[in-house]
């Protein structure tokens, strides 16, 4: 599996970014799109960097 540059590995990023969704719960409506949209960001550059391997 290649690594990437800053040292995470695709799946630990990919593992890392669904992470981000775990206190969803706890935040204010109004910052729920934010954190989705901080996810997809995330899941995006983590299934791009899969794609080069």
């Amino acid at each position: 599996m290649q690594v990437e540059p800053d040292g995470t590995s695709p799946i630990a990023a990919i593992e890392e970014a669904v992470a981000g969704l775990d206190e969803l719960d706890e935040l204010p409506v109004a910052e729920h799109v934010a954190r989705f949209d901080a996810v997809h960001v995330a899941l995006n550059v983590a299934l791009s960097a899969i794609d080069r391997e």
